[in-house]
């Protein structure tokens, strides 16, 4: 792969994790309950806000994972131990992103009840499939690349 493909995917992933946080630290100060509240009242005081921010670390965790993994690619050393416990770590970070979605829409069905909880139910089954594909995905390429690094290692014991 080319270094300049990979620097340019590389900056891709920063830009996503630089709007993603944007995002987390922008959107609860655009809710109608937080409308007239505090700084602390916003970030602090809401139980839900707290969870998505914990839930939010595995996320974070993975696109620095897809970094490294673009950086061993642009020195061609995909085929690497390294490389495939990156995608496990991927793979794990996705399934606990699963599980933080699960315990928000727990927390919505019990504090709203009927109460419009549509919406968010809906973008907590999006996030989730997203999840899963990514999950299924990075297993998939990890047993791959695990295949192909133990080929390479077996070779280079023969050589």
């Amino acid at each position: 792969m080319k270094k300049s493909s990979t620097i340019f995917l590389q900056v891709v992933v920063v830009l996503i994790a630089i709007g993603a946080l944007a995002l987390l630290l922008w959107e609860p100060r655009m809710e109608g309950v937080n409308a007239h509240a505090t700084n602390f009242e916003i970030y602090f005081k809401d139980p839900f806000l707290a969870l998505v921010y914990v839930g939010s670390i595995p996320f974070f965790v993975a696109l620095f994972q897809a970094f490294k993994i673009l950086g061993y690619a642009g020195k061609n050393m995909i085929f690497s131990q390294a490389a495939v416990n990156a995608l496990r770590t991927i793979k794990y970070c996705a399934l606990i992103i699963i599980a933080f979605v699960i315990a928000e829409e727990i927390f919505i069905i019990l504090n709203h009840g009927n109460d419009d909880a549509a919406g968010g139910i809906f973008m907590g089954i999006l996030i989730t499939f997203g999840s899963a594909v990514i999950a299924t995905a990075a297993a998939m390429f990890q047993r791959i690349l695990q295949t192909a690094v133990d080929i390479k290692s077996e070779n280079d014991l023969t050589v």
